[in-house]
């Protein structure tokens, strides 16, 4: 109600003072709310290179398992090697297994061969593939690909060193 004789200067004194800016509670939402959608993203977004090297890899081990069952079904000795654009079965009859990387940079370290067959246990054997870019960087990221001899080819271990 309005008293007689009060200005609007009194009633503004004597209401309380809107606040201008944001509420610590308020900050904290929105704080919460970008580091979930920002971990999110990171998550979601996976490295190129990281992907084409697992995919390699994992097409490498299913291309040896197969020359490896070729070895013994046929009994002659199976050769894998790496090449100058990627690598190469020898001693197979019939069609033959694709010879190059689905990843144009896609490397081996070193330089490799492995026996594949005909004897169905061989001896503990493994390649690193790395990204051709990456050669140079010390924190270098590998892909593994390995046997002990008795079971299948497969991606044993990635990562930096």
């Amino acid at each position: 109600m309005w008293a007689a004789g009060s200005s609007r200067l009194e009633r503004a004194a004597l209401q309380p003072a809107l606040k201008a800016g944001f509420t610590l509670l308020e900050l904290l939402v929105v704080i919460s709310i970008i580091a979930a959608a920002s971990a999110g993203v990171a998550l979601a977004l996976r490295d190129g290179t990281q992907t084409a090297l697992d995919r390699d890899a994992q097409r490498l081990t299913v291309l040896l398992e197969s020359a490896r069952a070729q070895s013994r079904a046929t009994g002659v000795a199976v050769r894998w090697q790496t090449t100058a654009n990627g690598f190469e079965f020898s001693g197979l009859s019939g069609p033959p297994l694709p010879s190059g990387w689905l990843s144009a940079s896609t490397r081996v370290l070193g330089t490799a061969s492995l026996q594949l067959g005909p004897e169905p246990m061989i001896g503990a054997q493994a390649i690193e593939l790395v990204d051709q870019a990456q050669l140079a960087n010390p924190a270098l990221f590998k892909v593994r690909v390995a046997t002990d001899g008795l079971r299948p080819f497969s991606v044993q271990a990635k990562g930096p060193p």
